[in-house]
């Protein structure tokens, strides 16, 4: 059972997988970064505020003791947008990737043709041609 597990972790599409998920998932960082360091605050700008905070409040809430807000209920389209604009950029530099490789990809070469003489029915008239002989 050990060697069968072994075989089936150690097949060359299982590694690529895990390391292309491991490498997805340290680039989806890096966007999240991007996203969240420079294109939130350039929105930000516009919107004279941090753009992930955008919301639209539905309900007011009150502030307790410790200066917590309870009781309001928001939609939360900042941080929502901000996932969206992640993966919009995730899934353009995938598709990038992805288009590179196929063109990196040797095309495959016609197959050579297959050499020119009788079909398999002219050999087989021949041969009963030459048994009537």
């Amino acid at each position: 059972m050990l060697k069968e597990f072994k075989e089936f972790a150690m097949k060359g599409n299982l590694v690529d997988i895990a390391v292309g998920f491991v490498m997805g998932a340290a680039f989806k960082e890096v966007v999240s970064s991007f996203t969240g360091g420079i294109v939130s605050p350039l929105i930000g700008l516009v919107f004279k505020s941090d753009f992930k905070d955008l919301k639209l409040i539905i309900k007011e809430g009150t502030l307790n003791d410790a200066g917590e807000m309870v009781g309001e209920v928001a939609v939360l389209w900042g941080a929502f947008l901000t996932n969206v604009i992640d993966f919009i950029i995730v899934a353009f530099v995938m598709f990038m990737l992805v288009k590179g490789v196929n063109k990196m990809k040797k095309k495959e070469e016609p197959k050579p043709e297959a050499p020119k003489g009788p079909t398999q029915e002219e050999l087989l008239i021949q041969i009963r041609d030459l048994l009537k002989k």
